[in-house]
């Protein structure tokens, strides 16, 4: 059982309701506040025998705003009924429903040069947000596998250098966590990452603990490429439940062979299902769903109408992969765009963007 209290509430209501908690047999109170970028949502978990306690308990005193029975084990990631979408801050970039953020970049950081273009290039067009990959969990030994640590100074001493607020990195082990760690001090916070979670590591619970307890950087969490989406939000309430409520949820295609000649089965019909059970931010990962640079007989990109079926259902994050000179790329060159492309790939999906704003506010106004 979940009680939401109004936004603001004095700590009096949350001790009012632990008290009257505690006088009911097999159940313990757990209390949890989720700091969003306009607001923070505080509630009160009933865990244990909740089942014959009557929602009337609770709902009669004043500060408190719901009461809902939690029938899914992703309770702490969880919208549970009218709940708000709180999203949150980090390195001044907020994240959640009402801002639409372009993460574009190098799928693989390969060298300095590449990696300053860039850069530069995203920050010119208003964009402050970028991936680099420094480790590459690949399918085949032998592929490219990231240049790992060594290359985080340069990485943060460059992004640092253009304005870039936030990196998506992907880490594989606790030790990268803590290698990222030790290279942004370094480089005296010039920079922001957000770990991202890579679908092989989906069900990875030792890594999902770790990077749940760190308390510094954000997840990127991509779902599971060969599970259900049930158990990928489960995997992800790892996170949660370790201490980490910072999480967006990034759907980046599944395994089919149904999805042909895609790389993956495109799943962005989900992102209103995630937006209706969960209260995270929503990302899509078109390059990684489509794999192919395939154009329409417009000469329109298959990423672009990949990127704008997301966006119409409501996601507020894509991660993108571009690259300043994609045949020289070590990892996914042929799915990525180039520099060139940029402005027009960003003027589609604002305008795609905007689109789902006016049909939002139509359907709040109906």
């Amino acid at each position: 059982m979940v009680i939401t209290l109004e936004p603001g509430i004095g700590q009096h209501v949350v001790d009012e309701v632990c008290r009257i908690a505690a006088r009911l047999d097999g159940v313990e109170p757990r209390i949890h506040r989720f700091e969003g970028a306009t607001s923070t949502v505080t509630e009160v978990h009933l865990v244990g025998h909740t089942e014959r306690i009557p929602p009337e308990v609770f709902e009669g005193i004043p500060g408190v705003r719901g009461v809902v029975r939690v029938s899914s084990t992703y309770r702490l990631i969880g919208r549970h009924g009218e709940g708000e979408s709180v999203g949150f801050e980090y390195n001044g970039v907020r994240f959640g429903d009402d801002e639409l953020l372009i993460f574009a970049g190098l799928c693989a950081v390969d060298t300095r040069e590449h990696v300053d273009l860039m850069c530069k290039g995203l920050v010119e067009h208003g964009i402050v947000t970028t991936r680099m990959g420094a480790y590459k969990p690949r399918t085949s030994p032998y592929a490219f596998q990231g240049l790992g640590a060594e290359c985080l100074p340069w990485v943060f001493e460059i992004a640092g250098k253009h304005g870039i607020k936030v990196i998506s990195m992907e880490v594989t082990s606790p030790a990268q966590v803590q290698e990222i760690q030790i290279a942004l001090r370094e480089s005296g916070d010039a920079t922001g990452v957000m770990l991202q979670i890579g679908t092989r590591n989906a069900q990875n619970f030792e890594l999902l603990k770790e990077v749940g307890q760190q308390q510094e950087f954000p997840v990127l969490f991509k779902r599971g490429m060969g599970i259900t989406l049930e158990e990928s939000l489960n995997a992800c309430e790892y996170i949660a439940a370790s201490g980490n409520g910072r999480i967006a949820f990034c759907l980046r295609g599944v395994k089919s062979h149904l999805g042909e000649p895609h790389r993956n089965l495109v799943d962005f019909a989900h992102v209103p299902v995630l937006r209706r059970q969960t209260r995270l931010p929503v990302c899509i990962d078109p390059s990684h769903s489509v794999g192919r640079m395939f154009r329409d007989p417009d000469g329109v990109a298959d990423v672009y109408h990949a990127t704008g079926q997301g966006l119409i259902s409501g996601a507020s994050m894509v991660l993108v992969d571009f690259h300043p000179c994609r045949d020289k790329a070590l990892c996914d060159g042929p799915q990525a765009l180039t520099i060139p492309e940029l402005p027009g790939y960003l003027a589609y999906a604002r305008r795609v963007r905007a689109a789902w704003l006016d049909i939002r506010e139509a359907a709040a106004s109906a």
